[in-house]
């Protein structure tokens, strides 16, 4: 027997409401581990990453993938540059 997939049900009940009264709004949500589905289609979703909530338009190619794909959690930095070549010219 296969795995289901997971969505929340308050995140479910929003677009579902959202499609019948015709409206566009932005729908926060801690819900990572939440799949997307065909109704999700036109929605933004802004979806948490620790930090803040992070707006994510969805579309066609989004289906059957986690919400928390879209908003990364961690960010790279890159190293600074030394100037120690500089200190060697001299």
């Amino acid at each position: 027997m296969k795995k289901s997939f997971f969505v929340a049900e308050f995140l479910i009940l929003q677009i579902k409401k959202l499609n019948l009264q015709g409206q566009k709004i932005v729908i926060p949500t801690w819900s990572r581990a939440s799949v997307i589905l065909p109704i999700m289609i036109g929605h933004t979703i802004a979806i948490y990453n620790g930090k803040k909530h992070i707006p994510i338009y969805i579309t066609e190619k989004m289906i059957g993938h986690k919400l928390g794909e879209f908003s990364p959690t961690r960010y790279y930095k890159s190293h600074k540059r030394s100037d120690r070549k500089a200190k060697l010219r001299r």
